[in-house]
């Protein structure tokens, strides 16, 4: 919305500024003014040539090309029909951008910090367009091109998540990614005691879980009140059918009142009374969609005990999809999460281990582990605005310490797009997706890259 406005002044300057003319010029007439054709600039036509175009995850065409233009992928193959004018760009390696997909970027400060969000707190309404541009363009430098931001980000409740695009800013990809918790952490980032993190783990099956009864009312009053609307068209009709008849009877009860000298009472008609709409609520709508697998929901969670009594609080939701963030002791659970295909995002920390007690089992080596025990694996930055640009760096670390290299690469694009519900669009490099693309002079991971693709421009690094 924020980037329309712009266009339109622009727009609007420019119109101005051909409006003032010298007093040598003489001004047009409204007849010619209307009758001016109008110019529309046509996007450029690019042509990717690459000695590797990743289109997915373990598929590679070598020697390959992209066709490109209006921001949308066109073509992909060993060879393409290109126009004469495209604009040729060489690399080594052309992928898919990369996707943050834990991360605070784009998002203001304030909202980040929130405590008091609601499951109803909008994520894309908090976008920075002002503060965070080097963070923004150190990301796209990477090659990390999307975002998925959140707002109460250590919030018990922290509200509807966004997918962001690093460039341009306050480019809103998704404004309803996922549903965010967290458990155990304190105003300050301190873990909270054991037995409120259980407690808060435990509380979020049940909250989720109260957004079933709240849509089966909706459908109940729907239902009702379907069913009493159409009694009460069949009952005008009936009584429209009936009109004269009960006219001249009328006539005949009013005519026999007046010979006994009494008074006429009308015979009221009585409707059947409308049903009672449910209460709006805009949390239980959004725990709605939760429960009903509409939106994932993502659960910051680490310790044994905490992630043991929410895998057991939500286990009864069929339909929910859920996710882990951190799960630092994630192990003892993996069949479980393999089972309930519950991908969990990690933050591969190559700053040792944390001081709290409850991390030590957070080792470089969580996602192969988790990876082998045959459970999706994501990465995340953490949250960190300034960490964004890692995210190829914790990815190499991850393969370094046993997570192999297509598992890597898909955690970066493929995996996190489908996880937010953008597979259709973004991850992957195939005609009709979006161009949000990086050409790099190595491999995906390892290599610098040279351009990007994104926001429908062609940026050269």
């Amino acid at each position: 919305m924020h980037a329309l406005k712009l266009s339109l002044s622009l727009t609007a300057a420019a119109l101005l500024s051909s409006a003032v003319l010298s007093q040598d010029e003489v001004a047009p007439s409204k007849t010619q003014e209307a009758s001016a054709p109008v110019v529309v600039e046509e996007a450029p036509t690019y042509l990717i040539r690459a000695n590797q175009v990743v289109v997915a995850p373990g598929k590679t065409i070598e020697n390959g090309q992209v066709l490109v233009q209006n921001g949308m992928i066109l073509a992909v193959g060993e060879t393409v029909n290109a126009p004469e004018d495209a604009i040729v760009v060489e690399g080594e390696t052309v992928c898919a951008g990369f996707m943050d997909a834990w991360s605070s970027l784009g998002i203001d400060a304030a909202s980040v910090a929130e405590m008091g969000t609601e499951a109803s707190t909008v994520t894309a309404t908090a976008v920075d367009l002002y503060t965070q541009d080097h963070f923004r363009e150190a990301a796209r430098d990477a090659g990390v091109l999307l975002a998925r931001s959140q707002v109460g980000k250590d919030a018990w409740l922290g509200g509807v998540g966004a997918v962001l695009a690093t460039s341009p800013a306050g480019a809103v990809l998704l404004d309803d990614a996922c549903l965010s918790f967290t458990c155990g952490i304190t105003r300050f980032g301190r873990r909270s005691d054991i037995f409120d993190r259980i407690s808060e783990a435990d509380r979020i099956g049940s909250t989720i879980a109260s957004g079933i009864s709240y849509r089966q009312e909706l459908v109940e009053y729907s239902y009702e009140l379907a069913e009493w609307e159409k009694a009460i068209a069949e009952k005008e009709k009936e009584l429209e059918d009936d009109f004269k008849k009960a006219k001249k009877d009328r006539e005949k009860e009013i005519a026999k009142a007046e010979e006994k000298d009494k008074e006429f009472k009308e015979e009221r008609y009585k409707e059947d009374k409308r049903p009672r709409a449910p209460r709006i609520d805009p949390d239980k709508a959004i725990f709605a969609r939760a429960a009903y697998g509409e939106i994932p929901v993502i659960v910051e969670v680490h310790g044994t005990q905490e992630l043991r009594a929410l895998l057991a609080s939500t286990k009864e939701l069929s339909s929910l999809r859920l996710i882990l963030m951190g799960a630092t002791h994630a192990m003892p659970f993996a069949k479980e999460l393999a089972e309930r295909r519950i991908p969990v995002i990690v933050q591969p920390m190559p700053m040792g281990q944390p001081a709290e007690p409850e991390f030590k089992g957070h080792d470089l080596g969580l996602a192969g582990k988790l990876e082998a025990a045959g459970v999706q694996v994501l990465i995340g930055t953490g949250g960190s605005v300034a960490d964004v640009r890692d995210l190829p760096v914790l990815a190499q670390l991850a393969v370094a310490h046993g997570l192999s290299e297509q598992a890597a690469f898909e955690a970066l694009t493929i995996g996190a797009a489908r996880a937010f519900d953008l597979g259709a669009d973004f991850g992957t490099v195939e005609a009709g997706k979006h161009a949000e693309l990086v050409i790099l002079n190595g491999s995906p991971l390892s290599g610098r890259a040279t351009f990007v693709f994104t926001g429908g421009k062609l940026v050269e690094l």
